[in-house]
């Protein structure tokens, strides 16, 4: 097995935990919500690293990993900015009041929200250059999408990913708001603050990850396909699970609109892409920073 088979072999076995969840209840289910967690950083920092080097991996643990931490300890103790709420101890230890695993899961998703956008505002079929190749001269994004667009599209498609989660696991009393209003229609016990938060903070995220991950983090290609994948897994497996088997219509319909924004045009970008030869295909080689 070469090393780019470790990304793929990682999501099977998160696609597998993760189809074993609404099978499991009590204290089994918050054993795999936390093994799921930590399946889904190691995915996502393993990417980073293999595909684009020590400083891509370094940059996104220590903006999503490290400010997903410092963000959710200011949140426990002054209620900033995502509302006031308490954690209980069904996640493992905890630090500061946040479960140590919540910085995990912000990186988790962080990373294939960041390249899903990067191939968005990628122009279709230009830049087919695998992971960490600098853009042929010529194929660039014009400076404003390749700025406050992918941070834009970035957000959203981390934020979204929220309408998902936190119903989720306040169902399953993993955290509980201590004022819940307002509230999103059909989803009470989570003020709409909370998801004003997730818009903060992932803006931050974002705007933070290119500048200290390089340059090889604004171009995509083939090696990036296992992140595309965990994307959408992510998004059409939870509207199925909340849908059907863990019976939180209302969160499936919203996370399906929320996450849409992103994942259907991606899942849209790739299916259209595998129908037409890439313009100037390079054949894969490792990740490796370039001057913008």
């Amino acid at each position: 097995m070469t090393r780019r088979h470790v990304p793929w072999l990682l999501l099977a076995v998160l696609v597998l935990a993760q189809i074993c969840y609404p099978l499991t209840t009590g204290g089994t289910r918050a054993r795999l919500t936390v093994a799921t967690v930590v399946l889904g950083y190691l995915l996502s920092v393993g990417h980073a690293l293999l595909t684009r080097g020590a400083r891509a991996a370094v940059a996104l643990v220590a903006v999503a990993t490290g400010g997903g931490f410092a963000i959710e300890a200011l949140g426990v103790a002054t209620g900033f900015p995502f509302g006031s709420y308490d954690y209980s101890g069904e996640l493992g230890p905890k630090l500061a009041g946040v479960p140590l695993i919540i910085p995990l899961a912000w990186t988790w998703m962080a990373w294939p929200a960041w390249l899903a956008a990067v191939r968005l505002t990628t122009p279709t079929g230009r830049l087919t250059t695998p992971a960490g190749r600098a853009p042929a001269a010529g194929t660039a994004t014009p400076r404003w999408v390749g700025h406050a667009g992918r941070v834009a599209l970035a957000t959203v498609g981390l934020a979204g990913w929220d309408l998902f989660l936190d119903p989720q696991m306040v169902a399953e009393g993993y955290w509980v708001w201590r004022d819940a209003t307002p509230a999103l229609p059909g989803l009470p016990g989570i003020p709409v603050s909370n998801y004003l938060g997730w818009l903060l903070f992932a803006v931050l995220l974002m705007s933070a990850l290119r500048p200290l991950a390089g340059p090889s983090a604004a171009v995509t290609g083939s090696r990036d396909d296992p992140m595309f994948a965990l994307y959408l897994w992510t998004y059409f497996s939870s509207v199925l699970a909340h849908a059907v088997f863990l019976r939180l219509p209302a969160s499936a319909v919203w996370g399906a609109v929320g996450m849409a924004a992103v994942a259907v045009p991606l899942a849209v970008t790739l299916l259209r892409a595998r129908r037409r030869p890439a313009d100037r295909p390079v054949p894969d080689r490792p990740g490796v920073d370039t001057p913008a």
